[in-house]
């Protein structure tokens, strides 16, 4: 069949569109493992993929999909194919124009996910996003698909680079567009029908739908309200109901005819591109033939509701009001945190009396770490809020992407300021390697920049997928920094992300080597937000040769030597703090605070490298 989009256009409006089932549960079935490259079959089992192709067109599919859904240069990477993205595609291509030769059916790239995150929550630029979809689908294209399906995207972020690389490559190819939701109806980013319909209907989808993730139901329900919010056709795609585990294997237990009496339902609803997702095969695909042949499309209102429009963002609370901390940021006053790590059991009066014994000296917050050098301790949350309410002095909590997925992400934050923590620093976090239980496994589902962009989104009453909430949360944002990194053009870069996706504040490793910190200063100029120098009282030559040689913090031999004099241990305490004195004093006029470690938990010690200050000194304006 010609690739033009009058095929298209005709086939459309003519009758409701039947499209073919699962790939990957039929090639599943017939024995190739989950780790294997699907997409990659294309080469080595071509005559495997022929015959799946062959099976839906002879249950009566109208439009087969290309096994190329993870056909991107990032999926192939994993698989060593990252060099075979053309000629994957393009055998994909002709694997189905082969199967179809003697049907009058439609051939339709397949194209999905990257795998990875892009930005504002991932390290893969958007213009770089768009490339590897432009790569992909240049190869569809020159094989002759008749249409793209853009498929089981969660991200609209992430959709919205596919669809730009699509009318890059050919203006005029029909592009049918579409989400995964979950059980609600909203997108996997939180975006609801209300949003992702109109969005993805203004960014030039020919046709608007869903797939995958969930059974008929729950889909219906999202179509129904997708119809009122876009003129644009629908296609539904959903599984065969949600997978139940039997005997180790995932089952997907709807029957054709089940999937058969939702068929006409999605029709009636105005749905015109009908098929199915994981677990569907030709058997329920020649049952929702039989189904859909005798049912007319219901014809429904498309106008778009004055209530569906999308909310705007809520402005942000100024941050002098959000918290005593962003009170001294904004009136330039030199800000004084002490550090106190979580207990490694359940009992935190040690860390409680010491916060109190640190409010009676005058800081204004105690910092608490998220699990320092991936050490496996009390959730710093927790401490955040047990010092906030016996204490009453205000937390900083350290929040690290490495524990937690986006969801959990949103979920803690939400939670944290609803029981009043008002203060973050923003970190990636240590790798569970670094630290007393090394298998652990990592999440890194973001990194500090994505995490300070759902910060910021959160302060804008807009959830991680920039949806609206109804109500806003009032975080002061920190970041972390480090002055002495071996790659400063790197570091430098990195933190002028951190501020532009929203950085506050800035709280440096420990300072011991005043040129690092002033270069690191002078670099930052055009970007600067207010800057707090990390102070560290040493303890003992060792700990001072631990920052140095296993931290990578750079201590001057000057120093080591200074620790190394010590005729004690009482002697090199005394030193350290005197070293970390003069380090506070030369740093005064140069940042807008300090965050003063108290190692080995002697509180006593951060209270003596306060007094550097000169008594209440410390409450004294900044120079910035």
């Amino acid at each position: 069949m010609s690739s033009s989009d009058s095929a298209f256009v005709g086939f459309l409006s003519a009758h409701p569109v039947l499209c073919d089932g699962a790939m990957g549960t039929l090639l599943y079935s017939k024995g190739i493992f989950i780790n294997r490259c699907y997409d990659e079959l294309n080469l080595s089992q071509p005559e495997l993929i022929l015959g799946v192709h062959q099976d839906y067109l002879h249950a009566g599919a109208e439009v087969i999909e290309t096994n190329t859904f993870g056909g991107n240069s990032f999926r192939l990477a994993r698989h060593g194919c990252a060099d075979k993205v053309r000629e994957i595609n393009l055998a994909g291509v002709r694997l189905a124009r082969e199967a179809g030769k003697s049907f009058q059916a439609l051939v339709a790239g397949a194209v999905g996910p990257l795998g990875v995150r892009i930005e504002p929550l991932g390290k893969i630029a958007r213009e770089e996003a768009r490339d590897s979809f432009r790569q992909q689908i240049e190869a569809l294209v020159a094989g002759g698909v008749d249409l793209l399906v853009l498929e089981t995207f969660g991200s609209l972020d992430e959709l919205h680079q596919a669809i730009l690389a699509a009318r890059e490559v050919n203006p005029d190819i029909p592009v049918v567009a579409q989400v995964t939701i979950d059980e609600d109806g909203s997108c996997l980013d939180g975006s609801t029908p209300e949003v992702f319909g109109p969005k993805l209907t203004d960014w030039g989808a020919d046709v608007v739908g869903i797939n995958c993730s969930v059974g008929p139901v729950a889909m219906l329900d999202a179509i129904e309200r997708l119809r009122q919010v876009t003129t644009a056709p629908l296609s539904a795609m959903p599984n065969a109901g949600m997978p139940r585990n039997v005997e180790g294997r995932n089952i997907y237990l709807c029957s054709p005819e089940y999937m058969a009496s939702y068929a006409r339902k999605f029709v009636a609803a105005g749905v015109r591109f009908v098929g199915g997702c994981c677990g569907t095969t030709p058997e329920h695909i020649r049952v929702m033939k039989s189904a859909i042949r005798v049912t007319n499309a219901k014809k429904t209102p498309t106008s778009v509701s004055a209530q569906n429009k999308m909310p705007s963002a809520i402005q942000p609370v100024p941050i002098q009001n959000r918290s005593r901390v962003g009170e001294k940021l904004a009136a330039r006053e030199f800000v004084t945190l002490v550090e106190i790590v979580p207990p490694k059991g359940v009992n935190p009066a040690k860390e409680v009396e010491g916060a109190r014994y640190l409010k009676s000296v005058g800081i204004d917050a105690i910092n608490i770490p998220d699990s320092p050098r991936a050490s496996a301790r009390m959730s710093n949350q927790a401490l955040c809020l047990l010092i906030q309410q016996q204490v009453g002095i205000e937390t900083v909590l350290h929040y690290s992407c490495r524990d937690r997925n986006v969801l959990g992400i949103q979920s803690d934050l939400l939670g944290g300021y609803a029981v009043g923590i008002r203060n973050l620093i923003c970190i990636t976090g240590d790798p569970p390697k670094m630290g007393n239980y090394p298998d652990a496994t990592a999440v890194f589902d973001v990194d500090a920049i994505g995490l300070v962009n759902i910060v910021r989104n959160l302060n804008q009453g807009l959830d991680v997928g920039g949806n609206p909430m109804g109500n806003a949360a009032a975080f002061v944002i920190g970041v972390g920094a480090n002055p002495g990194a071996p790659n400063l053009d790197e570091e430098v870069r990195r933190f002028e992300y951190k501020v532009e996706a929203g950085g506050e504040y800035a709280v440096t490793q420990p300072v011991f080597d005043l040129k690092l910190l002033e270069t690191f200063l002078r670099r930052i100029e055009q970007f600067r937000i207010p800057v707090l120098a990390g102070i560290w009282p040493l303890v003992s030559v060792r700990n001072a040769e631990f920052m140095k040689n296993e931290l990578r913090v750079s201590v001057p031999d000057s120093i080591l030597a200074r620790m190394a004099s010590a005729a004690n241990a009482e002697a090199a305490r005394a030193e350290g703090v005197a070293v970390a004195r003069e380090m506070l004093v030369a740093v005064r006029g140069e940042v807008q605070g300090a965050q003063i470690s108290a190692p080995l938990g002697r509180y006593s010690s951060a209270a003596d490298v306060l007094e550097a200050l000169g008594g209440n000194g410390h409450k004294a304006a900044a120079v910035v």
